[in-house]
C-alpha cells in the first residue's frame, strides 16, 4: 500500500505506511499533526465508535437536544458535541509531544468516511 491523504472542507487524513515513526497524519482547515500508526488506530477506533453513538442517540433524543460523549485510550482522548447528525469533534493527543485539535460538524461527515476507507483497523 501506497502513501495516501484523503482531504475535504475542514479536514485532511494521511496514512503513509513506510514511514519510520509517524505513519498517520490528522488535520483541519489550517492545521495538521503526524500521529504513530498505534495513536491512529485509536483515533480511528474511538471516532467509530462515537459515531455509532451519536448515530444511536438520534432515536433518544428531541430535534432540539444537543450532547456530548467522550471516549479516550491510553494515547488519546476524543468528544463529540452537538446533535446526533450535526455534531463537532475534538480531541487530545496524550502520548509523548501532546496535541489538541478539533474539526467543525461540516467536516465530521466526510471524515468520518474517509477514515473507514484510510486501511483495515
Amino acid at each position: 500500500m501506497d502513501r495516501l491523504v484523503k482531504s475535504g472542507t475542514g479536514w485532511r487524513l494521511g496514512w503513509n505506511p513506510s514511514a519510520a515513526e509517524y505513519k498517520g497524519l490528522v488535520g483541519g482547515e489550517d492545521w495538521a499533526l503526524e500521529l504513530t500508526e498505534a495513536e491512529l488506530n485509536d483515533f480511528c477506533r474511538l471516532l467509530g465508535q462515537l459515531a455509532a453513538t451519536m448515530s444511536q442517540m438520534a432515536e433518544e433524543l428531541m430535534d432540539e437536544e444537543k450532547i456530548a460523549c467522550e471516549a479516550e485510550s491510553d494515547l488519546l482522548w476524543l468528544e463529540v458535541e452537538g446533535r446526533p447528525n450535526s455534531f463537532s469533534l475534538h480531541f487530545i493527543l496524550y502520548s509523548g509531544r501532546g496535541a489538541e485539535g478539533k474539526w467543525p460538524a461540516s467536516a465530521i461527515p466526510s471524515l468520518v468516511q474517509a477514515m473507514q476507507a484510510l486501511k483495515v483497523f
